[in-house]
């Protein structure tokens, strides 16, 4: 622009002073073109930056939201993955609780398996000790020979029937709980479960249906019986 006007005037100056001639006034005019195409060519460079300044603002703009959304997505991730890390925290907390409460329970479950065992072997070494005594005292009293001939003449005494309250074996599958509690010295709870469990094929079930306790049954062993 500047150069233009500046050839501009020169031209003026020349034809004014009279002394321009053909050549210099066409010199004049092709560096006025000249002028005026670098001034187009400015121009359209202006143009173009300005162009490429508003393209550069617009994604600068565009970056920026997308800056902005990336640290919110991030923020959510991290404020996402905070929350489940505490949930697995927790989670893992209550698993590990529970896995020591079943622990716990193994032991227990371990203590009363062998506590049950070694009942229920103790009753099965009952159970056999009272099975060979049943079976002992059926063979002594089939050995046993009753004398008919040396007196047969002469009447045997008649012998009171004993009852079930003065039995020195009282039979335990017959007599009331009334009569346990009186000549055997049970409570009334003990006689009437002995009762309510009846029959009972050897003695030792006492023990093995649970319906009196060991020591009890120790006590009373010798003063009942099971025959039918």
């Amino acid at each position: 622009m500047r150069r233009e006007w500046i050839a501009i005037m020169m031209a003026g100056a020349m034809l004014s002073a009279g002394c321009v001639t053909n050549s210099q006034y066409q010199e004049a005019l092709t560096e006025a073109d000249t002028a005026r195409e670098e001034l187009e060519k400015v121009r359209q460079q202006k143009t173009s930056m300005e162009q490429q300044i508003r393209t550069l603002k617009e994604l600068n703009v565009k970056f920026s939201n997308e800056a902005l959304a990336a640290r919110d997505e991030l923020q959510r991730i991290e404020h996402g993955r905070d929350k489940e890390r505490g949930s697995v925290d927790g989670r893992t907390k209550d698993l590990e609780a529970q896995l020591k409460a079943l622990s716990a329970q193994n032991r227990n479950v371990r203590q009363e398996y062998q506590d049950v065992k070694r009942h229920n072997d103790t009753l099965k070494s009952l159970v056999a000790r009272y099975q060979k005594e049943l079976k002992d005292r059926s063979h002594s009293t089939s050995a046993v020979v009753t004398p008919q001939a040396a007196d047969a003449k002469a009447p045997a005494p008649s012998a009171p029937a004993p009852s079930a309250g003065t039995s020195a074996a009282m039979n335990i599958n017959r007599v009331s709980a009334s009569d346990l509690v009186l000549f055997l010295g049970l409570k009334q709870e003990e006689a009437d479960r002995i009762v309510s469990n009846r029959p009972y094929r050897v003695k030792g079930e006492l023990v093995a249906k649970n319906v009196v306790p060991k020591e009890t049954f120790d006590l009373i062993k010798d003063r009942i019986s099971v025959s039918q």
